[in-house]
């Protein structure tokens, strides 16, 4: 459960340089608020001549709460971190609380800002604003929540009455005025080395190319530029919108952002990257059959690539590129990304720190879903969030097919929360679609492929030539071997999800054997019956024709069926099973021939069951997967594509390969 606070805007009708004189007698300890125990300062320093100073402190407070509940958790006070943020310049002061007791269980995020009037100079505002997420506190959630929303409750009414204390105080002591900061006379001018670095205090500069950044924002950006001086065998400073970007990835948390950038670019020292622009070449596969590539920018100026991706042969671009080329591929792309925004911030002389993506997946299918396939992705997926974050703005994806509800489950567990809420899905229905991209982007820009105007250079991929292949390009066991091998990083990803689970790239291949081997006798079928209790879940599948040929079909039954005692009896045997009385034809009958891996997929719509159907007029073997995905994995971020499927649609889902 997560409760917000938020207080109104109070004003003190006093200079922000005496409020923050009054302010600073809050600590180590105050009368007015006794649960405050002792702050104990961790960190305090003062930058730009004294124009901005950066204070952290550990806070001991007692647990305002009942005995009892104090006896069962065990302790009698608490800890928090607070972390000041003073700009003497633009008279502001952020302040940032965060518990450091039981942060596993609760979380608690304070903000709250000091700022002089906008209108009236001698006069100080003050705001505040928190959040309380309890996860898990030993059952007692819902009292934790009203102690929570008391405690701030009384903390800001006495915050006034505090502040209103000390100036009182400072008054009887003859302080009654207070000057503002001005820079020390003798103040040494920055050196050239130091002029980049300065120039953050040139408003004009920031809003020209960082965009709108609050004191607060300002002062963690700088504080991490410091930070990265000290780094040896820095090859080459990051610009203030890379710094910007990583702090941003990582919700303005210095520390984890500095860890983040130096791992990057100690990444991209190790593998040469300042220099792939120069010394990448496209390989031939990828000039003649990849369907990707840049084309103009949307309406914030942001660049756009377009990637159509239903048209791209995976396992043909794997077996000719392998998992390493395909990887500098995208980095390549991602670099040519960089500086087309940096030439369009130029050009257009305002802050542009991302570019979109356009992706089309007209003709995508489960064969997109093939083991290595997914491997590389996930692969690329992990490398490039962390090594370019926030530089995708914004994702849009047209002509969504059926099977797409099922990639996109697998792919976005492994994709950052803030990144999937970049995705805009379009469905097949292009009217729906151009109205929605019309919103991104200019009507003259759209591709042709979509029914717009403008032609592209893109090259609509297609099957890459076998004689393109490299023979050692991917495990022969990954394309031959049909034991656990063909979906299992799929089926593993979509356990995970399944079980509200996340897996990281290092082990997303980690498996067990979840495929089943299945001998069918000529004549006879093999059936599983799934008891659907959960509308708009999904069933998916992926089989192997190991011998000869067979018969698939996936019926809908609308009466309860006993358990079957002999696998070698069929349902239809029952003397009642009637088709269009008790049970329905959902896909139509699919013949599989020998050596073809069929995967598919049916949103189950009714709370009815299914029966997946196998028959072998001489007998056959198959080897079997098939999985129920939860409704719930679909909330949310699948919600714009429900007009893109049909509750009775009688299409086939299968496809099968070879």
């Amino acid at each position: 459960m997560v409760q917000k606070f938020q207080s109104p805007v109070r004003v003190y009708k006093y200079p922000f340089e005496l409020v923050m004189k009054a302010y600073e007698r809050r600590f180590p300890t105050c009368p007015q608020m006794p649960i405050v125990l002792d702050c104990e300062v961790i960190k305090d320093e003062s930058l730009e001549n004294g124009a901005k100073r950066n204070t952290s402190r550990r806070c001991k407070l007692a647990v305002d709460a009942p005995y009892i509940f104090k006896k069962l958790i065990g302790v009698d006070f608490v800890f928090f971190l607070q972390h000041n943020y003073l700009d003497m310049t633009n008279r502001t002061l952020s302040i940032e609380a965060v518990n450091e007791s039981f942060s596993s269980r609760i979380e608690i995020f304070e903000r709250c800002r000091y700022y002089a009037h906008p209108d009236n100079s001698e006069w100080t505002c003050f705001d505040q604003t928190a959040t309380l997420d309890i996860k898990n506190f030993f059952g007692f959630e819902h009292s934790m929540e009203k102690m929570g929303m008391k405690q701030y409750t009384q903390t800001t009414l006495k915050g006034k009455e505090i502040i209103e204390f000390f100036i009182s105080q400072l008054k009887e002591e003859g302080v009654t005025h207070v000057e503002r900061w001005a820079p020390p006379l003798d103040a040494a001018k920055p050196s050239n080395a130091e002029s980049h670095h300065d120039i953050l205090l040139d408003g004009d500069f920031i809003a020209r190319s960082l965009g709108q950044l609050s004191p607060m924002q300002e002062s963690k950006l700088l504080e991490l530029r410091k930070m990265l001086d000290g780094v040896d065998d820095l090859e080459r400073m990051p610009s203030y919108q890379t710094i910007l970007r990583f702090l941003s990835a990582r919700d303005w948390h210095v520390s984890q952002a500095y860890a983040m950038l130096c791992d990057s670019l100690k990444w991209r020292s190790e593998h040469r990257i300042d220099a792939l622009l120069e010394e990448y070449s496209k390989p031939a596969v990828v000039v003649e059959h990849f369907p990707g590539g840049w084309h103009h920018h949307d309406k914030d100026g942001r660049p756009i690539y377009i990637l159509r991706l239903g048209h791209m042969d995976v396992k043909g671009l794997l077996k000719s590129l392998g998992m390493e080329g395909l990887l500098r591929l995208a980095l390549h792309i991602c670099e040519e990304g960089i500086q087309k925004i940096n030439e369009s911030a130029e050009r257009l002389e305002k802050p542009v720190l991302n570019w979109s993506l356009l992706v089309d997946l007209e003709g995508l299918s489960m064969r997109h879903l093939w083991r290595p396939g997914i491997k590389a992705l996930l692969y690329i997926t992990e490398t490039v969030e962390r090594n370019y974050p926030e530089t995708m703005g914004r994702v849009l994806v047209v002509r969504a097919p059926r099977v797409f509800p099922i990639a996109w489950t697998i792919v976005s567990a492994f994709i950052d929360e803030h990144t999937r809420s970049k995705f805009l899905f379009y469905g097949p229905d292009c009217e729906h679609m151009r109205e929605g991209l019309a919103q991104y982007i200019d009507e003259e820009i759209v591709p042709d492929f979509l029914g717009g105007p403008c032609k592209t250079m893109i090259h609509e991929g297609g099957l890459v030539p076998k004689t393109l292949y490299k023979m050692n390009s991917l495990e022969d066991h990954d394309d031959e071997t049909p034991v656990a091998s063909r979906a299992a990083s799929a089926s593993a990803a979509m356990e995970a999800v399944s079980q509200g689970k996340r897996l990281s790239a290092a082990h997303h291949h980690e498996h067990q054997n979840l495929y089943k081997t299945v001998e069918l006798k000529a004549g006879f079928a093999h059936e599983l019956l799934i008891r659907n209790a959960d509308p708009k879940s999904v069933l998916t599948w992926d089989f192997d024709v190991m011998r000869n040929d067979m018969h698939f079909t996936l019926y809908r039954v609308t009466e309860e069926l006993p358990d079957k005692q002999d696998a070698a009896v069929s349902y239809f045997d029952l003397q009642d099973f009637v088709e269009g009385v008790n049970y329905f034809r959902e896909e139509p009958t699919l013949i599989c021939r020998h050596k073809e891996s069929v995967q598919g997929s049916h949103v189950m719509h009714h709370n009815d069951s299914y029966l997946m159907h196998w028959f072998s007029p001489s007998g056959a073997q198959l080897n079997l997967f098939y999985e129920v995905l939860s409704s719930v994995n679909y909330k949310g971020s699948m919600t714009s594509l429900q007009s893109a499927f049909s509750s009775n649609s009688s299409a086939a889902s299968s496809c099968q390969s070879r």
